[in-house]
């Protein structure tokens, strides 16, 4: 196999895998969408009105802010050792 076919190869491949992590990722968030918004339906059975939506798109930009931390602080720990 030739340099080039060999380097072309290699890139579809890194693009496939990350196209593949990309979906699976997707299919985790909205797995967690669906539990949160379970567990907010549990707590807050009569809340379908637009103070209920507001209050949920609040909570979960709240979750990801603070996962989103806590990721950056765990990739900065690896990165200084």
């Amino acid at each position: 196999m030739t340099e080039s076919k060999k380097k072309l190869h290699e890139e579809i491949f890194g693009q496939f895998s990350t196209l593949a992590a990309s979906a699976f990722g997707l299919v985790a968030a909205l797995a967690w969408n669906d539990a949160i918004q379970a567990a907010f339906k549990q707590f807050f059975p009569e809340g379908t009105g637009l103070l209920a939506k507001f209050s949920y798109a609040i909570l979960v930009t709240l979750l990801i802010v603070l996962v989103t931390w806590q990721i950056g602080r765990i990739s900065d720990h690896f990165k200084n050792r």
